[in-house]
């Protein structure tokens, strides 16, 4: 960092030494000015922590670019302000507060129901930890305005989050975004109101929950089958998170009466003592839970991340060994049976619809096409899944929405990720498997030879901090100049660039304009034999993320292993051509 930059970042620290901040947060500020290496007190004070449309989400301590009281503070109120201007004609303004189990989350959403009754917002805060799903629940049940939840989601253990909510239930999306975010961009350390009265927050718990299964309950399309299976071996693990709280209740709703749970996962902490990462998107969280399922030899093996808006599947292959679905499979499995089961079961009306992200396996439309449902493709992010069904209320039925990130989302009762629903819902379709004598592997492979066999990956690679950032943003400028001709050895045939909303055929020189709202950071390259590779900066991690889908042939469940391997070989080599 240049000389005048590291004098620029020791003048926006020393301002957290006034009387604004409290005595700990000026002692461990001064402990970073006085440090010999500057790089700790550079990144908690070169930018400031922004609160996006997607909230806020970052490594706590103490500085600008870390989420704390004050960061977290000026948020809330900024939100405060917000719908104080939105809903002035109303007599009592409404939030709902949830958070996770990572340390300060509590400290957190007190301190944002203390702002909010300070604004005289009346706040809902639930008694202890609850899955993300839950809290978009009770803002709808509740009738609030808006919600807030406190998580990082997925992320290390260093990190917490801080989501907004609108009327629906619904992360926010445009134009409220926008707007919350200028107006906490505004907000200055002295503006925040902390001390707020506690006749304006009042505490929910079993209740809530209770309303909460009995919605969960009706996801439920085949009772039958889960009555002939219901002793099914489910194997099920919150990896130290909010799932612990409700997800064993909603299979024991549903029917299932043999889960089994791994104690020491069990344990509720911001820690996450048995995992580096508590992502089930990562093999060795899943590892307790699938040497768990190799011992009793478990039917399926489900888990969910800290916040529960995550769901991790394994199944056992035709070898015996468990493996871990990818979010595109797992997607696809549950896309598949409501679709075909709803079809069987009449339950169709004509009207129904499904919704897909982006950068998710084009199988979801293929099944959704084939069977005359119609379906939407939106950018990543629940909030623009529950976006459409917002605008289709009323006039069509929402019967799911998912994306390959490990998340899934089966009724409209919640407008975010549901773990807990999509828990339950995977071991009915476990049931729904045996009751053809099939195992879940069996079942997704009866798809693939259905419908068409394709493979999917993921590849982020990290660049931190400042420098990490501009070197993403690098990545992004010179694809978007400079696309690839060729990619495994078909020629390229469309590029689709989302910040201009601008499909570009490379062949014939056609343009298309992309049939989306608003403009995003993707690009996406779609070959000629159907190979289609997305790249995106994430909007939460200092990552850039590249996904990859390839077409391949299967003929027969025994040649599985083999159109596996050679799509693993495709996509590799295409990875190398990109230089991942």
């Amino acid at each position: 960092m240049e000389k005048n930059e590291l004098l620029e970042v020791k003048a926006k620290a020393k301002e957290w030494l006034s009387d604004t901040y409290d005595a700990q947060t000026r002692a461990q500020v001064q402990a970073l000015l006085d440090a010999e290496d500057p790089a700790e007190l550079v990144d908690a004070f070169y930018k400031n922590l922004e609160f996006g449309t997607g909230g806020l989400r970052g490594i706590m301590g103490v500085g600008t670019n870390r989420m704390n009281i004050y960061t977290v503070g000026a948020a809330t109120q900024g939100l405060s302000n917000y719908l104080k201007v939105n809903f002035a004609d109303l007599e009592e303004i409404k939030v709902a507060i949830g958070h996770d189990c990572r340390n300060n989350s509590r400290l957190f959403a007190e301190t944002s129901a203390k702002i909010f009754a300070a604004n005289g917002i009346k706040a809902y805060l639930f008694e202890d930890l609850r899955p993300t799903p839950e809290l978009s629940f009770a803002i709808r049940e509740l009738g609030c305005q808006s919600g807030i939840i406190l998580t990082a989601s997925h992320n290390p253990k260093e990190y917490n989050g801080y989501k907004a909510y609108w009327d629906d239930g619904s992360q926010i999306v445009a134009p409220h975004d926008e707007n919350i975010v200028n107006e906490v961009a505004r907000i200055k350390p002295e503006d925040i109101k902390f001390d707020g009265p506690d006749d304006l927050i009042e505490i929910m718990g079993e209740e809530m929950d209770n309303k909460f299964l009995e919605n969960v309950k009706k996801v439920s399309i085949s009772p039958d089958v889960i009555a002939r299976h219901k002793d099914m071996k489910i194997i099920y693990t919150p990896i130290h998170g909010t799932g612990v709280k409700l997800i064993p209740d909603a299979l024991r709703a549903f029917g299932f009466t043999n889960i089994i749970n791994i104690p020491e996962q069990d344990v509720v902490s911001g820690d996450f003592p048995t995992v580096v990462s508590p992502n089930p998107e990562e093999p060795a969280a899943m590892e307790m839970a699938t040497q768990k399922a190799a011992e009793i030899n478990a039917d399926v093996v489900m888990a969910s991340d800290p916040d529960s808006d995550r769901i991790g599947v394994a199944v056992k292959n035709d070898k015996g060994e468990y493996v871990i679905l990818n979010g595109n499979q797992t997607a696809l499995l549950f896309f598949y049976y409501i679709i075909v089961n709803m079809k069987k079961e009449g339950k169709l009306k004509g009207n129904e619809f499904v919704v897909k992200t982006i950068v998710s396996t084009e199988m979801i439309a293929e099944v959704a096409r084939r069977n005359n449902i119609e379906y939407y493709d939106v950018y990543t992010g629940f909030k623009f899944i529950a976006e459409v069904i917002r605008e289709n209320e009323g006039v069509k039925k929402y019967i799911g929405g998912g994306e390959e990130s490990f998340g899934f989302m089966p009724s409209d009762f919640v407008r975010d990720k549901d773990a807990v629903s999509a828990c339950a819902l995977m071991a009915e379709i476990a049931a729904w498997a045996m009751d053809q004598g099939k195992s879940l592997y069996e079942l997704l492979q009866d798809i693939y030879l259905e419908y068409g066999f394709s493979r999917e990956k993921m590849k982020y690679v990290v660049r931190k901090g400042k420098t990490g950032a501009e070197e993403i943003q690098q990545i992004m400028t010179k694809f978007r100049n400079d696309p690839p001709k060729e990619l495994g050895g078909s020629p390229m045939e469309w590029v689709k660039d989302y910040s201009t909303l601008v499909a570009k055929n490379l062949i014939t020189g056609e343009e298309k304009k992309i049939d989306q709202k608003i403009t995003s950071n993707v690009l996406q390259f779609f070959t000629q034999e159907g190979t289609k590779i997305s790249v995106r900066p994430s909007g939460t991690e200092p990552k850039i993320k590249f996904y990859f889908e390839v077409k391949g042939e299967l003929q027969a469940r025994a040649d599985f292993d083999a159109a596996e391997q050679k799509a693993d070989a495709k996509i590799d080599a295409i990875m190398e051509e990109l230089g991942l």
